[in-house]
């Protein structure tokens, strides 16, 4: 359940901060004292769009923070996505900034506003005090009695089975308008394939070629060259090689008398090593070189090959691999993209998913509907509206993402009147008697911890407001019910009462939040009561309310 609920900068509230208990609590104030700011406020902190309009006036930002008692389902939602508090406490916090920009947080953790959404509807249901007019629409006629069975995620599942259905729908249509050209395209590209794929090219493979048909070309010149180069270095007339080695022993003599002979000596002795190492290199290089006209042949006719297939396509020699890899991918893709086979199959099986989803979905709305009928039915007698009653009409529809039928309510406003569409019999006062009742009803299909009524008993008054606030006492005996109220019979019944308060000081207006005691509540009720002029008998009047 909501503990507190702390605002700083909030629209016209520079800070306020109140605690809130069990049971049933209202706030209550003049029109415009800032009483549903505090609902809008509390949104926020659940996840509700932000904009710089909630900043107040020449503030920096604003700052929302909600606190939750949290259960087992709660700490397992939360240790989920990592997102767990130090304990027993749950803290949801949005911070806004002047330039509208803004931060979630859940339990000073960073945060998606998506996610605050997500855990904001497992912790608080909010009945807004436009609820009643939304019954005037079709579609929120079926978003109640969804509401009421328990049926949103159903709901959400068909729509997305629709979504997926048009989808597949849409690219089987393509697929068939596009059949012929992608034909060609196909056609051509499993050429291009089938012609670079012969050629079995392998990454890598031009440089190799190019390589080794240069060293096969000059195989000739390489062997007398190396050799040469033995001839000059040991078997030669005056090879170097002995030459060195003569000029290495004479200096080692000479040393003996002079020994800054030796770095000179080091550094010949080491060249007739190198020299030694040499021949031997160039020696068993020039056996190994291969006079093979034959692969020569080969090589230069590989190269021909890939050359001219180069030119064909029009690239680099050494692209053909990768280009090969591209085209084949491509390929794939435009033959899997055209099976037009698969492609119907597919069509076929999302379209029977949607169409699975809306007869179970038909299936437990009405079920719902019996039952939601039934039960607004029971509680209109208690609203003031007896003999009124409630149906439900359910008219086959082709099946589209809200599933295979329309929703209608239909109500007959006392006894022995016909049923008729609700737009076009309930008055003003009835409309909100017959939305509350959905909402109370909706309310306890939904185990949120939290209940919230902003301004949902508008439009009534005498017994039946003294009603509504037993409805709200009762339901708070369950769980945590506030209420945005004008009716003092519904603020009387309320175990925790808050004034909502409006004042200009300096040109600027002031939004204060008091948690009432027991003579503050009676005069609070007694304005309700009484207006502007508070006398003696409205006064007793409200303790007698209380009383009761």
């Amino acid at each position: 359940m909501l503990l507190s609920l702390r605002l700083r900068d909030f629209v016209i509230v520079d800070a306020a901060e109140f605690d809130l208990g069990n049971g049933f609590t209202v706030f209550s104030g003049e029109t415009g004292a800032g009483k549903s700011i505090l609902i809008d406020a509390l949104q926020l902190a659940l996840g509700g769009r932000a904009d710089a309009g909630y900043v107040r006036e020449g503030a920096a930002r604003a700052d929302i923070c909600a606190e939750f008692a949290t259960d087992a389902a709660i700490d397992e939602w939360l240790a989920e996505h990592a997102l767990s508090g130090d304990g027993a406490m749950l803290q949801m916090r949005r911070v806004i900034e002047a330039d509208g920009r803004s931060r979630a947080l859940i339990n000073a953790m960073p945060a998606t506003a998506a996610l605050q959404r997500e855990l904001g509807e497992r912790l608080v249901d909010i009945h807004g005090q436009h609820e009643a007019q939304s019954l005037m629409r079709g579609n929120g006629q079926r978003e109640r009695l969804d509401a009421c069975g328990a049926l949103q995620d159903l709901a959400a599942a068909t729509a997305a089975a629709h979504a997926s259905w048009q989808a597949a729908a849409a690219q089987l249509a393509a697929a068939e308008s596009l059949e012929r050209g992608a034909l060609l395209e196909r056609e051509h590209l499993a050429w291009q394939v089938d012609e670079l794929a012969a050629l079995a090219m392998e990454p890598g493979e031009w440089d190799e070629l190019n390589d080794e048909q240069r060293r096969l070309a000059h195989a000739a010149a390489l062997i007398e060259g190396a050799q040469g180069a033995v001839a000059m270095l040991a078997d030669g007339d005056q090879p170097l090689g002995s030459t060195l080695a003569q000029l290495v022993q004479r200096l080692r003599a000479l040393s003996e008398y002079d020994p800054r002979l030796g770095a000179a000596l080091e550094m010949l002795e080491t060249a007739a090593i190198n020299i030694d190492e040499a021949v031997s290199e160039l020696g068993s290089y020039a056996e190994r070189i291969d006079l093979d006209p034959q692969r020569l042949d080969e090589i230069e006719r590989r190269i021909g090959a890939i050359f001219a297939a180069a030119r064909k396509f029009r690239l680099a020699p050494e692209a053909i691999p990768a280009e090969l890899a591209t085209l084949s991918d491509r390929l794939e893709q435009l033959t899997a993209a055209q099976d037009l086979a698969a492609l119907r199959a597919r069509e076929l099986a999302t379209r029977d998913e949607h169409r699975a989803r809306c007869a179970d979905l038909s299936a437990r709305r009405r079920a719902a509907a019996a039952e939601l009928a039934s039960a607004v039915t029971a509680q209109l007698t208690t609203l003031g509206m007896a003999g009124g009653r409630l149906e439900v009409l359910l008219e086959e529809v082709e099946p589209g993402p809200n599933g295979a039928e329309r929703v209608e309510f239909r109500i007959a406003a006392h006894a022995g009147a016909s049923p008729r569409a609700l737009a076009k019999i309930a008055s003003g006062g009835e409309l909100s008697r017959i939305g509350l009742a959905i909402a109370v009803i909706s309310a306890q299909a939904n185990p949120v911890p939290t209940l919230i009524f902003d301004e949902a008993d508008a439009g009534v008054g005498g017994a039946v407001a003294e009603v509504i606030g037993t409805l709200m006492r009762r339901l708070g005996a369950e769980r945590q019910v506030l209420s945005v109220t004008h009716l003092p019979q519904v603020a009387a019944q309320a175990n925790q009462h808050f004034l909502v308060t409006k004042e200009e000081t300096g040109g600027r207006a002031h939004c204060t939040v008091t948690a009432l005691e027991r003579q503050q509540r009676v005069e609070e009720i007694a304005r309700m009561l009484g207006g502007v002029e508070i006398t003696a008998t409205t006064r007793a009047h409200a303790r007698e309310l209380l009383a009761g």
